[in-house]
């Protein structure tokens, strides 16, 4: 590692908080080097959006954007103001010793100075037949309402929201806002969303529920037109047409590779000691969007984060130097 160039700011991530991120930081003439990803089944570089066809509550499109589009442009963006980019991942990392080592997929090592985490968090899928072709190409499969329930395609249908904790709880009302009916499937009898949730959802005259029921397969080939059941109890496989389907059964931060060297919350989040700031309990290393987000989970708020988290590591060098 004698021979590693050492860099000022190495950003991990490369969805809106690591493209954000690397805007303020090449603009800030930190030269930042962006690990932007070296992609998976489930996540690709340019994080969750990538698998989004409309985004319609980004401010600045009045006409709305697609998601892998908004995401070529980010990044387009951040390259106007020379940032590198490495299509890797960042699998290991060292925040003992600084500057902070750290290697990549591609055996690549790398000394930074500063570190901005934002590699985000993966939707967790029920991994059946015709799920993640249909959420990818925009069929009507998604796991996030708030990002894609108003959209059109979906008012006035017959929606199916899978859960039974409060995040699907959350769902459920929110597409009773644009959906003629919403079924809740949930695999047991009972929920484990909170009391309040529950009886929210319970009293809603849009929402019926589906109970000790899980989803088999994703019926439709270009768009969503059904879903295959089983009944957990009796065995009994239906069917049932729907609109769309929201997948609400949570999200795992891409944290493995961290653990060890951050403080992590129990769900696997970077835990952030000061309110309203991205730096974690090392010094120099901040985190951004979704990898320290479990609550809001959106584009715009990832992108705020990413610039607070830039602003940061520059004047934390600053101060140092």
């Amino acid at each position: 590692m004698s021979d590693t160039p050492i860099e000022d700011l190495v950003i991990v991530g490369s969805g809106p908080a690591g493209w954000t991120a690397a805007i303020y930081g090449a603009r800030a003439n930190l030269n930042p080097l962006v690990y932007e990803g070296a992609g998976s089944r489930t996540m690709i570089p340019g994080g969750q959006l990538m698998f989004t066809t409309d985004v319609e509550n980004y401010p600045g499109f009045a006409e709305g954007i697609g998601g892998m589009d908004m995401m070529t442009e980010f990044k387009r963006q951040a390259l106007r103001f020379d940032a590198r980019v490495v299509t890797e991942d960042i699998v290991e990392a060292d925040f003992s010793r600084r500057p902070f080592p750290m290697r990549s997929s591609g055996g690549r090592e790398v000394l930074a100075k500063t570190v901005v985490l934002a590699t985000g968090a993966n939707a967790r899928w029920l991994g059946v037949p015709g799920e993640e072709r249909l959420a990818q190409s925009g069929g009507g499969v998604s796991a996030c309402a708030v990002c894609d329930g108003a959209l059109p395609f979906f008012r006035g249908q017959v929606i199916a929201v899978v859960g039974g904790g409060d995040s699907a709880m959350e769902e459920a009302l929110y597409m009773t806002k644009f959906a003629g009916r919403v079924l809740v499937i949930h695999r047991r009898d009972e929920l484990r969303a909170s009391r309040i949730m529950q009886e929210r959802a319970l009293a809603s005259e849009k929402i019926a529920f589906l109970w000790n029921r899980t989803v088999e397969e994703v019926l439709g080939d270009e768009v969503i037109a059904g879903l295959r059941l089983r009944d957990t109890v009796t065995g009994e496989i239906s069917e049932v047409a729907v609109g769309g389907m929201f997948v609400a059964i949570g999200h795992d931060p891409n944290t493995a590779f961290l653990r060890g060297q951050i403080d992590l919350k129990e769900n696997g989040y970077v835990r952030l000691p000061t309110p309203w700031r991205t730096e974690t309990n090392v010094p120099g290393v901040f985190a951004a969007g979704d990898v320290m987000d479990d609550y809001y989970r959106q584009a715009v708020s990832a992108a705020g984060t990413g610039c607070m988290a830039a602003l940061e590591a520059e004047r934390f060098l600053a101060a140092r130097e």
